[in-house]
């Protein structure tokens, strides 16, 4: 596994100022307003997950492998930072021009990004354009069929809707702890509650996961060996014991028990 993976999954919330403009709400909180956004979905379509839209991000985690070394990273100063997250996420795949790793990234966070990258006029040449060349060319970050962006939810699924399975069954199937504490269906409530901090954990552990699961799945495909399967997963209990961190000694408690 010689190529550099960059891991990374976002959390978000309801745009609240994109829901006063649409529905010209005046005078509302911004609970109330996100409680209007949830209603109007639910009645448009019987769910209350929002359009790609009116997603804002308030969380942007990767996890950065080159070989056996690896880095756990939140993007941005803060939580309320949503132009510093995206602007990082972009100059990090210029810099380490790396294989991009996620779980449905095609299918939401992308396409997310996309939209808030535009909001905030940011510029993502290299993630559009790459280096010109003709190896570029025929495999990019965009191409849902392409290796420079792997979503391995999507190829564990042949590529079909049926065959989609949650992060967190298939972190289970294979041993590893999934889901703890939150998910996401309740990060709108712990940033209504104040929990910045357990929103970015939280995302810190889902691009664990993910990296836990592609490192196996490339094992499957032939591409890492049995021996240096478990190389990596030492690796990554290493850093994890290491980091002095209470969420990722948490993960290697639940991973290890």
């Amino acid at each position: 596994m010689s190529r550099s993976y960059l891991v990374f999954d976002i959390e978000t919330i309801p745009d609240t100022s994109l829901g006063a403009k649409y529905y010209n709400l005046k005078d509302l909180s911004e609970e109330d307003i996100a409680k209007l956004m949830f209603f109007k979905q639910r009645q448009e379509r019987q769910t209350e997950f929002l359009p790609f839209v009116f997603h804002k991000i308030v969380a942007i985690s990767v996890l950065i492998a080159n070989g056996e070394e690896i880095k756990v990273v939140s993007l941005g100063k803060d939580i309320h930072d949503e132009r510093g997250m995206i602007q990082q996420f972009f100059d990090g795949i210029s810099h380490h021009k790396p294989t991009l790793v996620s779980w449905n990234g095609k299918g939401f966070d992308m396409p997310v990004i996309y939209l808030r990258a535009m909001h905030h006029k940011i510029q993502a040449s290299y993630y559009w354009q790459g280096d010109q060349s003709r190896d570029f060319q025929f495999n990019n970050y965009v191409n849902r069929y392409h290796e420079r962006h792997i979503d391995v939810m999507d190829v564990l699924a042949g590529f079909q809707n049926q065959g989609r399975a949650s992060l967190d069954h298939v972190s289970v199937l294979l041993g590893f702890p999934g889901k703890i504490g939150i998910d996401g269906s309740q990060v709108w409530k712990k940033y209504s509650e104040g929990a910045y901090q357990e929103i970015r954990d939280y995302c810190d552990t889902d691009v664990i996961s993910t990296y836990l699961v592609m490192i196996h799945f490339q094992h499957f495909r032939g591409l890492i060996k049995t021996d240096e399967l478990k190389k990596y997963e030492l690796s990554l209990e290493q850093y994890l014991s290491n980091s002095k961190k209470t969420h990722m000694e948490s993960y290697l408690d639940h991973w290890k028990k």
